[in-house]
């Protein structure tokens, strides 16, 4: 996950009440997601590789908790059921 443009103190505080468990690249200028991402403003998703590589651009909101967004991810994981 990136952030950028926010206070680090409330994305952390953010990411332990919702229980993420993904790291989280806090950028608070935006300079380095701008540079290396393409990411100038909210709300879009990048999906990153292991090895830092853009691999997934979803621009809008999304409904990340249904079915639909569930088989996205696994098949972007390879995972036969996301575990």
């Amino acid at each position: 996950m990136i952030n950028f443009r926010e206070d680090p103190a409330l994305v952390r505080r953010t990411v332990q009440e919702r229980g993420y468990t993904t790291p989280v690249l806090i950028d608070q200028s935006g300079d380095v997601t701008g540079r290396v991402y393409g990411a100038f403003g909210p709300p879009t998703v990048y999906m990153v590789d292991r090895e830092g590589r853009l691999v997934a651009r979803i621009a809008g909101p999304r409904a990340w908790d249904g079915p639909v967004a569930r088989a996205f991810l696994q098949a972007l994981l390879g995972a036969p059921d996301g575990r």
